[in-house]
């Protein structure tokens, strides 16, 4: 039997999937958390009483507070060997990149079947890797991105709209330093504003 933790933010998301793949013969939901921090509150808890833990933990990308990737990494180092599948739905060549240089062997888009999180929990408890191929198929064609993480960070949270100031407190930086960092990111894709350098950054798969 293969042992999940499930966290998301979004709890009909994250109760769907566990109702699902608990349908699974060989597959049990052990917990569903909200969030990182609850996870990792409840592996620390489990550990001192313990209880049984989780084989694979399935971590949305995008959550409240620290993010899927960095939950997932947090959970190897206090049990390694745990493995890890990531889901999100807005997937794109520079968050698969970063999974995959964190040693993490699953990630998957939020419009997979049940069939496919089954294989890919599966695969990544067997040590395998299983990325979605559409994704893996655009991470090739994109090529290295000439970003910085921090650069393609803001340019993200940029294509969001707003200030400049508004941008600066999202990522909790000044706002001079915002500027600095847009302004090389603009001039690497060629662009002449933030919005025009968050555009062509995503057609080109890097951000």
């Amino acid at each position: 039997m293969i042992r999940i933790a499930i966290v998301d933010d979004e709890s009909l998301v994250a109760q769907s999937l566990g109702t699902l793949l608990g349908l699974e013969e060989d597959l049990a939901v052990d917990v569903v958390c909200a969030s990182g921090e609850e996870l990792l509150d409840w592996w620390r808890r489990q550990q001192t009483t313990g209880g049984d833990l989780p084989d694979v933990c399935v971590c949305d990308l995008q959550l409240g507070g620290i993010d899927g990737i960095d939950t997932a990494l947090a959970v190897a180092e206090l049990t390694p060997g745990t493995g890890a599948l990531i889901v999100t739905s807005h997937a794109r060549p520079r968050q698969l990149r970063r999974a995959l240089a964190s040693g993490i062997l699953g990630f998957l888009p939020k419009t997979s079947t049940s069939e496919d999180f089954a294989a890919a929990i599966r695969a990544v408890h067997a040590g395998r890797r299983h990325l979605d191929p559409e994704l893996a198929a655009m991470t090739i064609s994109a090529g290295d991105s000439p970003l910085t993480d921090r650069e393609a960070e803001l340019l993200e949270i940029a294509g969001r709209g707003g200030s400049v100031e508004d941008i600066a407190a999202a990522a909790h930086l000044a706002p001079g330093t915002t500027r600095n960092y847009l302004s090389s990111a603009m001039g690497k894709v060629g662009a002449q504003n933030r919005f025009e350098a968050y555009t062509r950054a995503r057609e080109l798969g890097w951000v």
